[in-house]
């Protein structure tokens, strides 16, 4: 356990970001999932919008690499331009 009050206090403070990280990237990969799930096009064009703001506030906060948002956005690109 920490001994220095400023210690408490940061492990606190950590905890919380913690847990808004993990709904944030959570959230994000609902929303991705969304999009693979969906058969309409007009749909997914409207989630990925969506889906590319949150990915692009993760890399921004460092919760995921700027490459793997990258490489999440480009793939989901794809998956909807491939849509009928």
């Amino acid at each position: 356990m920490a001994n220095h009050k400023s210690a408490i206090k940061r492990i606190r403070s950590n905890e919380a970001k913690n847990e808004r990280n993990r709904y944030q990237h959570k959230s994000a990969r609902t929303i991705i999932k969304n999009i693979r799930k969906a058969t309409d096009k007009t749909d997914a064009e409207k989630l990925l919008l969506e889906a590319f703001s949150a990915v692009d506030k993760l890399a921004k906060r460092n919760i995921i690499h700027k490459n793997k948002a990258g490489n999440l956005k480009s793939s989901l690109q794809k998956h909807v331009n491939a849509m009928n």
